[in-house]
């Protein structure tokens, strides 16, 4: 006994009284369509993978974008981090450098009256050498213009010889560090005299001679014409007197 695979001696179904051109367009319709539904899941299937491959490179566009935010705050939070370590820096060293101006002011009266000697003198040059490596600036000189952002007036005079506000004296020296002033210097100013001409002016004036007149030239020459005439007079009254 045989036996049969079934589908492959199977024929499509043809109408009784058929005729065997009939029999071929109905075999020729099934195989078309056998053909046509594996197209049409083809074509939805990669319809599927495009709107899949647009899912996944929006998801990969947004995850870029968060990583590159992520990665500019970082950064910026490492420079105000950079940015704040320094400020405590100078914060704390200048709080240290401001406990340290008395003695600073010690060894500044101590070198004007010529104390600082021997040992005092090589202790005070240290320290001044480590404030100075600190990064701590002397400032204020006698001379100077005014600066009322740098200088703190303590005394106040009036003089011929300047021609605006000036510091005549130090009464105490300012400090800095960088560009932070961690105490102004202690002057005494000058202001010109109130009404005083400019010493520009006043140089000018005695500078100018003054030029002789025609008046006073004649009346030079006349007078030493009288003065002949009077001495011919005296010869001539001498002979009459003898």
């Amino acid at each position: 006994m045989t036996e049969e695979t079934p589908g492959f001696d199977e024929k499509p179904d043809v109408p009784s009284g058929a005729t065997p051109d009939d029999a071929a367009e109905t075999a020729e319709s099934s195989r078309e369509e056998g053909t046509a539904a594996p197209a049409g899941d083809a074509a939805a299937q990669t319809a599927g993978l495009t709107a899949q491959l647009d899912q996944t490179r929006t998801a990969l566009n947004e995850r870029t974008a968060d990583l590159q935010r992520l990665q500019a705050e970082y950064q910026n939070y490492r420079r105000r981090v950079e940015r704040d370590r320094v400020t405590v820096k100078e914060i704390a060293t200048a709080n240290l450098l401001t406990e340290l101006l008395p003695v600073l002011d010690d060894i500044g009266r101590a070198r004007d009256h010529g104390e600082l000697v021997g040992g005092f003198k090589s202790v005070a040059e240290s320290l001044e050498t480590a404030v100075a490596k600190m990064g701590l600036q002397q400032f204020g000189k006698e001379g100077e213009p005014f600066d009322p952002t740098i200088h703190e007036a303590l005394m106040h005079s009036y003089a011929p010889d300047v021609t605006e506000t000036t510091c005549v004296a130090v009464l105490q020296p300012g400090y800095r560090i960088g560009e932070r002033t961690i105490r102004p210097a202690r002057v005494a100013v000058a202001e010109p005299q109130p009404g005083a001409a400019p010493k520009e002016a006043q140089g000018g004036a005695q500078a100018e001679p003054k030029a002789p007149s025609a008046t006073d030239e004649s009346g030079s020459g006349g007078a030493g014409g009288n003065g002949g005439n009077g001495g011919n007079n005296e010869e001539s009254g001498g002979p009459e007197q003898g």
